[in-house]
């Protein structure tokens, strides 16, 4: 299985892959080992999330929708 880059300290289950830069088109390329870790295909939909202070996450749709999910439920439940 594909690795990042492992340093010093990076929790187990963390990976940095590098740096990509932004084309004239706004678009950007994902790392052949993220791509692989993760089973990105062309064609597969991704979704940006941003955040003033903490920046841009990436992530595939059903993640979040599973995360957000988890969180309703749990709103849910402390009525």
């Amino acid at each position: 299985m594909a690795k990042g880059k492992h340093l010093y300290g990076l929790p187990k289950g963390k990976h940095i892959y590098g740096t990509v830069k932004v084309g004239e088109k706004g678009q950007i390329v994902i790392p052949k080992e993220a791509r692989t870790m993760f089973g990105i295909q062309p064609g597969d939909t991704l979704l940006i999330l941003g955040d003033d202070a903490s920046g841009i996450l990436i992530s595939r749709p059903e993640v979040v929708s599973k995360a957000a999910s988890e969180v309703f439920k749990k709103m849910e439940e402390e009525k």
